[in-house]
């Protein structure tokens, strides 16, 4: 529903023999038709387009000025004087049943449309938008709106042409973009209204051959547009300026009546829309950027319109001053030598003046020193940018935007365009709000900001945050804003109807995470019953191993955010009993790939039940463990695991690594049950997956072997009488466990293994081992000791 650059118009079936007041005679079509209201047909956010609308508007005077847009959006027209308006800016229609329908109006510094509107305010005249009123275009699917139709329209092909593209060709230039520079962005002064009437007459020709050009939505738009500039010009007279898309000036001109153009807008169905101005951005004007208004290089058409004296040589200093601000080496002799070179290219490719594609030129020779890589620095920063516009507070908004503004400013958390890491100390009252307004916002569906891996790891009292504002968040929160009319209210009450709807234990306890991050403790009574019925229910382990991470997780938000977690606590204890008695039937006779998924979810068991141990039935925190029964029967559910027979072999190997890392069991007993694994009677697909779950992954296994030539021993020698015809079926599975391992890791043992290590029993290595001295050396591990002090902070001994 944006506008673009190359909006299309009505066929000739519309004309009727009723003569228009704007029509010119024969085929010619005008920007000023027989003194008639003065029609100027621009480019959407073209810089030379809007610095001919403001010329051309200096000079008519019109009473009125009519600019393509939405027609509700004459009661937001006054905002856009307001001091606090800010361009990139939008008009943003929704749906008020449905704030996910919305479409946009983007408007930047340099768009005709906005110079237009900003020119008519200054000088006293009225402004009026012409197209189809949102509530239409919003509306349900119609015929009328179907791009679908007359497919035949574009001589039998159903093709949509680019205006600009086919008077590109036309002229000879392979490049739309940089014809249209030529002849229109880097032009000079003159007649303000010559190159209107000489686009119109263009367009005027391109519309007699090809019609609507592949969009018959346009029959419609133009039809609105011709009603309301009657309208006007019996308001105002030929007082009138009209200022809209090239393409459609040619409509405008047409012989037609008042009764065919409402008969094309009768019928149309209807929408309950609600119209505001919300900020946009220049990167949001580019075209790779999903939200396309016909640009490919804002941040540099910006730049045209604000320097229209010496252009080239303020944009080579403000490459120069980005690249300086980089740590590049720029002098004034490089800006210099970029300028000429941009201007020679330009006389060289028979320019006018240097364009885009000169300047990028010229920057990558000269300031660059021929590398893209600051190029593409220069590319992001300047050619598209990042520029965020800003809205008065007058601008209509729903409750929960008006919340959300007001939160941002008490917690000085500015919504910017360009992404930054924020870092949060959660013992800080200020920080812990904002922790609790971007978690509420994501529970929202409102992903302002997406945590990311701080300094801190996973520390609690810590959090890293990235925040980005993008200008669809403004529809996600009208979306959100059928939960409340403020953030925390609007959380609580989706996180409550979640947790009613919620069939799956994960999705539960994944949601009572959330409300401990979020602080939504008015939610939680809601979420604990449903966690509580949901976790009674529920007889399958893997559900109930995959549900228990999150609770453990959640226990430990409480000490810092001040949220009472006695519950939560409970029922994570409670669904750490069940796994303890069910898991070992549950691991028994799996297949590869669900032996695979049950060893991650062992891991996380594992991990989950070491926090709950640290944590007493009634929430408090302590550091010494208060669960030591649980800790008891889970460290016997591993024994268990690892001693079956019929337990796929990933799992003991898994369960033998957990038991020797928490000292349940000595090296000589882990010895011992990798030899039952890899002997002889085992199958080499079994024992081969027994000791990626030993050693596999990132578990550390290869630093295990090289400090345990005992078990880098056993391995080996099963590896060697592996028989042939299942040696190629064990070797993925080996290459996978083995190349996880750091490369000085896999070099030391790769030295080990051709060394010869000792299979007789566990502890240091031989004296001859590489990298290891036959006894220690207490003067070369002084030496250390000053430096460790430096790095604790702490004083060495006298």
């Amino acid at each position: 529903m944006t506008p673009t650059a190359t909006e299309r118009d009505a066929p000739d079936e519309c004309r009727a023999p009723e003569p228009d007041p704007c029509r010119v005679g024969g085929a010619r079509t005008d920007a000023r038709p027989s003194g008639g209201p003065l029609l100027l047909g621009v480019r959407h956010h073209g810089p030379g387009s809007a610095r001919g609308v403001r010329a051309a508007l200096d000079a008519a005077r019109p009473a009125a000025v009519l600019v393509e847009g939405p027609a509700e959006a004459d009661a937001l027209v006054a905002l856009a004087a307001d001091p606090d308006m800010r361009p990139p800016v939008a008009l943003l229609a929704h749906a008020v049943d449905d704030p996910g329908r919305a479409a946009f109006w983007p408007m930047a510094a340099f768009s005709p449309e906005w110079v237009a509107i900003r020119w008519a305010l200054d000088h006293g005249a009225a402004v009026r938008f012409i197209d189809v009123p949102a509530a239409h275009t919003l509306a349900a699917a119609d015929p009328t709106w179907s791009d679908e139709d007359d497919e035949d329209a574009v001589s039998g092909s159903g093709l949509r042409i680019d205006p600009v593209a086919e008077l590109a060709r036309a002229a000879g230039y392979e490049d739309a973009e940089r014809w249209w520079e030529d002849v229109v962005e880097l032009r000079g002064d003159g007649d303000p209204t010559a190159p209107f009437e000489a686009l119109a007459e263009a367009m005027g020709a391109l519309r007699e051959t090809y019609g609507h050009g592949g969009h018959p939505r346009d029959l419609v738009r133009e039809a609105s547009m011709r009603l309301r500039l009657r309208a006007a010009r019996k308001e105002f007279g030929d007082s009138v300026a009209v200022v809209c898309g090239a393409w459609h000036v040619p409509a405008l001109t047409r012989r037609t009546t008042v009764a065919a153009d409402k008969a094309l807008l009768k019928g149309l169905p209807r929408a309950k829309t609600e119209l505001t101005w919300v900020p946009w951005t220049h990167r949001r004007l580019a075209r790779r950027s999903g939200y396309g208004a016909g640009i490919d290089a804002p941040g540099w058409y910006a730049h045209l319109f604000a320097a229209p004296d010496r252009p080239v040589e303020r944009w080579m200093t403000k490459v120069a001053g980005l690249l300086r601000a980089e740590d590049h080496p720029v002098s004034s002799a490089h800006v210099i030598e970029a300028v000429r070179l941009a201007e020679t290219l330009a006389a060289l490719r028979g320019r006018p003046a240097p364009g885009l594609d000169e300047t990028t030129d010229a920057v990558r020779a000269v300031l660059c020193e021929g590398s893209d890589v600051p190029l593409d620095l220069v590319r992001d920063r300047l050619v598209v940018g990042d520029v965020l516009g800003e809205v008065p507070a007058a601008a209509p908004a729903v409750p929960l935007q008006r919340d959300l503004t007001r939160r941002q400013r008490t917690l000085r958390l500015k919504p910017e365009a360009q992404e930054r890491e924020l870092g949060l100390d959660l013992r800080k009252e200020t920080d812990a709000e904002r922790s609790r307004l971007l978690h509420r916002l994501r529970l929202l569906g409102v992903p302002w900001g997406e945590p990311a891996t701080g300094r801190a790891g996973t520390g609690t009292f810590r959090e890293t945050w990235r925040l980005r504002w993008e200008p669809e968040l403004h529809v996600q929160v009208a979306e959100a804003g059928v939960w409340g009319t403020t953030v925390e209210a609007a959380a609580t009450a989706k996180a409550e109807s979640r947790a009613l709807a919620a069939t799956a234990l994960t999705d539960i306890t994944a949601l009572a995470e959330q409300c401990l991050l979020a602080g939504l403790t008015d939610a939680l009574p809601v979420v604990m019953r449903a966690l509580a019925d949901r976790a009674a229910l529920d007889t399958d382990v893997a559900h109930l191993a995959e549900a228990l991470p999150a609770l453990a997780r959640s226990l430990r938000y409480g000490d810092v955010r001040g949220t009472g977690t006695a519950a939560l606590g409970e029922v994570a204890a409670g669904l750490a009993e069940r796994i303890c008695v069910g898991l070992p039937p549950a691991c028994a006779g799996l297949d590869t790939d669900a032996a695979a998924q049950m060893r991650d979810r062992l891991d996380a068991v594992h991990t989950s039940i070491g926090l709950l141990a640290d944590r007493p039935a009634d929430g408090s925190h302590t550091d010494r463990p208060d669960r030591p029964d649980l800790v008891r029967r889970w460290a016997g559910v591993l024994r268990r695991l690892a001693e079956r027979d019929r337990i796929p072999g990933v799992i003991r190997g898994r369960a033998a690594r957990l038991l020797l890392d928490e000292g349940r069991i000595g090296e000589g007993d882990a010895a011992t049950l990798m030899s039952r694994a890899l002997s002889p009677g085992t199958p080499p697909a079994d024992a081969a997956a027994w000791i990626d779950g030993f050693v596999g992954g990132a578990s550390g296994g290869g630093l295990l072997l090289v400090h345990d030539e005992r078990l880098l021993g056993l391995v080996d020698a099963w590896l060697t009488s592996v028989p042939d015809q299942a040696f190629g079926d064990v070797l993925p599975l080996l290459r996978r466990t083995f190349s996880a391992y750091e490369p000085g890791v896999r070099r030391t043992l790769g030295e080990l293994v051709a060394r010869g290590p000792r299979s007789g029993g566990p502890g240091p290595s031989d004296p001859g081992t590489p990298g290891f001295a036959p006894t220690a050396d207490p003067a070369r591990a002084d030496g250390v000791l000053p430096l460790l002090h430096l790095i604790l902070g702490t004083e060495a001994l006298a």
